[in-house]
Order: C-alpha cells, then structure tokens, then sequence
C-alpha cells in the first residue's frame, strides 16, 4: 500500500482492521486517476452538474477599500452551495468502481453532509451521514436538506458533540461496514490515502484559476488566500500554484474568541504535533496531550487538527497561516453582502477578513485572489444572532 507522507506528517496510524479498506482505496484511486474514462465521467459531472468551471470575479468595491486588486474564486456557485461537492462526486464515483452500495460521511457544517447526500442520491447509493448535535442545531437548514435528499442523519451526542466527535462515529461505523461502505473524508485529512484523495478532486479550483487568469492577460496572482480547518478548499488552491514561489500563499485559521482566550481553533499557530483520525499532525492539545475542545463562529472550522500537507507547507514556509477571530469574520461577512451583493459563508468570511494582514505583508496595488468557499444562506441563524438591522 502506497503510503502518502508530507514531510513527517500523514501516514495511516489506523487498527489493524482498516488495513484492508484502505489498501482498497488507494489501488481503486491511484488506477481511477491513470484512467481516461474514470477522468473523462468525473470531468462531464463538474461541467454538466456542478456547473464547473465557476467564474473568478473582479470586486471593484472592495479593491477600492483595500486598494488593491481583488478576485473571488466563487466556490459558492458550484453546485450544492460550496467546493465540498467537487470531492463527494469524486469520491462516489470510486465508491462505484469499488462495488460499494453505501456511503457514510462526517460533516461539521453541513456542506459536505449535503454534498454526499447529494452525489449519494445522484448515483444511487444509501447514505449516512454523522453529525454532532451541537452543529446540527446551528445548521438546522443543511440538516434537513440531507434528509429531503435522503440520507440517514445520525447525530452525534459524545464529546464536544461537533466536528471531531462526528468524525470519530463514522470511523467507528467504517470499521465495522467496510465491506459495502465507502467512507467519504470531506478535508484533506485522516489515514493516507485520503488526503491526497482530497487534494486531487479539489485542485480543479487552482487550475481553474490559474488558466482564468492567463485568460485575462494576466500572468498570476500576487497571494492567495482561503480559509483553512481541515483544509480541503485551501489545500484545492494552492496547488494550482507550488511551483510558481511567487505567489504567496495564506492559510487562514480560526481565531475565535482570540488567541489569549483559548477558545479558537488555530492549530498551527497554536497546537503541537500529534496523532488524531489516524494520522499525525498539528493537533490542538492541553499540556497532557489530550485533545481540547476548540470553538469557531463557524461551524466548518472548529476541527483540532489540519490537514498534514498543510503542517508541511507551514513548515517548509511555502504557506503562511494566519488567524482571523469570530468579530473580524462577522464584520468581513457584512462587508462583502453589502459592497458587491455576495453574502459568503463564515468560513469564507475569514479568508475574507485576512486581507488587512495580507496587505500588510505584500503591499497595496497587488492581484489578490481570495477563495469563497461557500455561500452564507446556511449561516443566516448565525448572523441574524450577532447583527441588528
């Protein structure tokens, strides 16, 4: 079994029961991405149903605000709401080719709970789908969206009852309906191969904008910028740009209620190096090593951990990750809706909100691209708590 390794970090640190499912995996994807036809299925699926590719938007207002030139990679146009769909229809088409009939995921925010749903329902698989209790109540909408789309929910009440807790269940259910059950990691994270799993149906949003901006005579970007929890719409970015070292990539983490307070979710700038769902990286850890509770305004954010290539980018200094707190991703949420039109996601909103700090760094009048990686209808209950109109 390949085993993918970013620096130190990734690896499979499963029992010896997953072992199996996961030599499975990687043979049915490393043979999938060599085959023309598996290619050529997925490729119509993003253009014919997620509505690929998605437009890179010049948004004059902001730019003027921040004087610089500024584009959004509008993720939020992809089917489904969001980048999460681009993996769940990547994955489900391995599912297929594996003879699986069922699928399970893990969802936090409910995008990538309703993105599965939806490839589930698409290409006729059972679905379920594991969320914590505590997410669910601040994600009623996207709840009921993957029951209408028929998928099983099954809320999770261990624990923090969140991201982490969810994604421990559906290991646990892996494990035990391996046989017929294809496990759809939603991050660039868990037990290789799935980061690269990951990594590989979500660079569709750094090649688009790579060509999409040749295509405006422009050569590339100055900086990219994206939100960063386990790390899948990041990690979809910058690769369309390692090897161009005059881009500057950001990460951008959860801040929460700040640093100082201990309430954020920023596990590399604050978390040491661990293991967690089967593989090793950043983790956010008390002083005995136990996993502590991490807290972020959005629900999409709030995972202990991040994905091993991103520990490895910020290790190797290729990307910086910065952290953005609950208020600054709140007021950046307001600000884009009423400037351009474009209410984003609270995950979005924080890649949004690092942009004082990436000018900061680079300098006014540069090409920023900022990765909107979902649209904020799911946050509505969220935002009408902290904003009075």
């Amino acid at each position: 079994m390949s085993i993918y390794q970013y620096g130190p970090y990734g690896g499979a640190y499963v029992p010896e029961l997953l072992i199996r499912p996961l030599e499975e995996l990687t043979t049915a994807f490393e043979t999938a991405m060599r085959d023309r036809q598996f290619l050529a299925e997925f490729d119509r699926l993003m253009c014919e149903y997620v509505g690929r590719q998605t437009p890179l938007t010049y948004v004059p207002t902001l730019s003027k605000i921040y004087n610089s030139h500024i584009y959004l990679k509008r993720e939020d146009l992809a089917h489904t709401g969001a980048h999460k769909i681009n993996n769940t229809i990547g994955q489900a088409l391995l599912a297929k080719r594996m003879g699986k009939t069922r699928v399970i995921a893990e969802t936090g925010a409910g995008q990538h709970g309703v993105a599965t749903a939806t490839a589930a329902a698409l290409l006729g698989l059972e679905c379920t789908v594991y969320m914590g209790s505590v997410d669910a109540a601040r994600q009623e909408a996207n709840l009921f969206r993957m029951k209408l789309l028929g998928a099983q929910v099954s809320l999770v009440e261990s624990g923090s009852k969140t991201l982490k807790d969810a994604t421990s269940e559906a290991l646990r259910n892996w494990i035990a309906t391996s046989d017929d059950t294809h496990y759809i990691v939603g991050s660039a994270l868990g037990p290789s191969p799935y980061p690269r799993i990951v990594q590989a149906f979500q660079s569709v949003i750094g090649n688009e904008t790579r060509a999409q901006f040749y295509q405006r005579n422009l050569c590339h970007p100055d900086a990219v910028i994206a939100s960063v929890g386990g790390g899948s719409n990041a990690i979809g970015m910058f690769s369309g740009y390692y090897k161009d070292t005059e881009v500057k990539l950001f990460g951008v983490e959860a801040g929460g209620y700040g640093l100082a307070s201990g309430q954020h979710a920023a596990p590399i700038n604050e978390g040491t190096k661990g293991i967690l769902h089967g593989f090793y990286s950043y983790f956010m850890c008390d002083e005995e090593g136990n996993i502590r509770d991490t807290h972020s305004i959005s629900a999409g954010l709030d995972y202990p951990g991040v994905g091993p290539e991103h520990a490895w980018l910020s290790d190797s200094g290729r990307a910086k990750y910065i952290v953005v707190d609950d208020k600054e991703a709140l007021a950046s949420c307001i600000e884009l809706t009423r400037c351009e039109g474009i209410l984003p996601a609270l995950e979005s909103s924080h890649a949004l909100a690092a942009l004082p700090q990436v000018i900061a760094e680079i300098g006014t009048g540069k090409n920023i691209v900022v990765t909107l990686s979902g649209r904020g209808d799911k946050d509505i209950g969220i935002i009408r708590q902290h904003v009075e109109l």
